[in-house]
């Protein structure tokens, strides 16, 4: 069989050809990444503010990544989870170490982290609840596309060509507590909240909001399992989204970020809810030390730079900044809601796919929303000042009538 030779200025056509439909991409094929720059077969270059969608913590291609694994894969790229691997375990107190969480198990994405999370409640509802089983989740949040976490996640249009969807979901408004209160039974095994809605458009969880649910699962003895893989490691302006808060989950997910662009996955848990036992729960590839070493790597740069303190003081720029363009006329713009290097700005009826479009052109890289009326900024953690002001320029280009 000869191997067709793709033709790098035809990248539509190579996709049609080989690839399922299942993205929608920007008519650009990337290349080459540095920092929060990336470069495209015709050697034009982007300033990068999605970070991979919240992946690249450090940006693209961090010294101290490349290191991490460059040295790794000469050492023990793989090994069976019949073993213990010194970059799992290390990663592993390192997670525990910084954060309210006891127990680590390793997977590969945000999607396995919180199949892991539910059946973590599942297996905690059979032995520790009188067989409760049911989870409750907000009716839009996202938590994944697997068959188990599309049935967590609130969207309809994700859910409605993959049914039957398996049972045992309950999906209320997101920041009702009385809502919430309301669906509570005896067979209620945990609460599964994202603190801070990415795909819906960066929406936040009010303080009232997740200190209620904190309380009311005390009160009425359910599991709080926050996703936090999107809002982990340093993106919100403190290490863990649920710190600016003030309380402590149960169970709580982290993946995209965790291994600056290597795939990983850990679902965290408190010692008496971690209740798997050998058999439960397993991953061929997860915890392998090439990704543990990534994680590993990064974790440790994110705590030694306090690069949550930098997202916090750049956040305050943008925001600073994205209120300055919203007090002028005609920008379209109406709303703009975040925390620390993490923004969703809402337009009005197909504001935001123009706005996408025009940044795109001026050589800037965006994410649109889940709902198609906002644009999600989330620029790598070491972005600096000058990099933010010609965000803030080219959209302020971008967003004028």
């Amino acid at each position: 069989m000869t191997m067709t030779r793709l033709d790098p200025s035809e990248p539509r056509n190579a996709e049609r050809a080989f690839h399922m439909n299942t993205y929608p991409r920007a008519p650009i094929t990337v290349v080459r990444g540095e920092g929060l720059r990336v470069w495209d077969d015709q050697g034009r270059e982007f300033l990068d503010f999605t970070s991979g969608l919240c992946v690249n913590t450090l940006g693209h291609c961090h010294p101290v990544v490349v290191e991490a694994v460059r040295a790794q894969v000469g050492t023990l790229i793989h090994a069976t989870n019949g073993v213990y691997t010194l970059p799992q375990l290390e990663l592993a107190r390192l997670l525990v170490e910084h954060s309210a969480l006891d127990k680590v198990f390793f997977c590969n994405s945000g999607a396995e982290a919180n199949e892991c999370a539910i059946k973590l409640a599942r297996k905690w509802g059979r032995t520790r609840k009188g067989g409760a089983y049911e989870i409750i989740t907000a009716n839009t949040g996202f938590h994944g596309r697997t068959l188990g976490t599309m049935a967590a996640t609130g969207h309809r249009h994700v859910q409605q060509d993959f049914e039957p969807l398996p049972e045992g979901f309950t999906q209320v408004e997101f920041n009702d507590l009385a809502a919430l209160r309301d669906a509570i039974t005896e067979r209620t095994a945990a609460v599964l909240l994202e603190p801070i809605q990415g795909v819906n458009g960066v929406e936040l969880a009010t303080q009232e909001y997740l200190r209620g649910v904190r309380a009311l699962c005390d009160e009425k003895g359910v599991l709080l399992m926050l996703d936090e893989i999107q809002s982990g490691v340093g993106r919100t302006g403190t290490l863990w989204a649920y710190e600016g808060y003030g309380i402590e989950p149960d169970v709580m997910t982290v993946a995209k970020g965790l291994g600056g662009g290597v795939a990983i996955g850990a679902c965290l848990a408190k010692d008496a809810v971690a209740v798997f036992q050998p058999g439960d729960h397993a991953s061929t590839f997860g915890g392998n030390p090439l990704a543990c070493a990534a994680g590993r790597a990064v974790l440790q740069e994110v705590i030694a730079r306090d690069l949550p303190g930098h997202a916090r003081r750049l956040g305050e720029r943008l925001r600073a900044g994205l209120g300055e363009i919203q007090a002028e006329p005609g920008h379209g713009i109406t709303a703009v809601r975040g925390a620390g290097l993490w923004f969703g700005i809402e337009f009005g009826e197909g504001g935001a796919n123009t706005v996408w479009e025009r940044c795109l052109r001026r050589g800037m890289l965006l994410v649109r929303s889940g709902t198609g009326r906002a644009l999600r900024v989330s620029p790598s953690l070491t972005v600096t000042e000058q990099e933010c002001d010609r965000f803030l320029e080219v959209f302020r280009q971008a967003v004028r009538s």
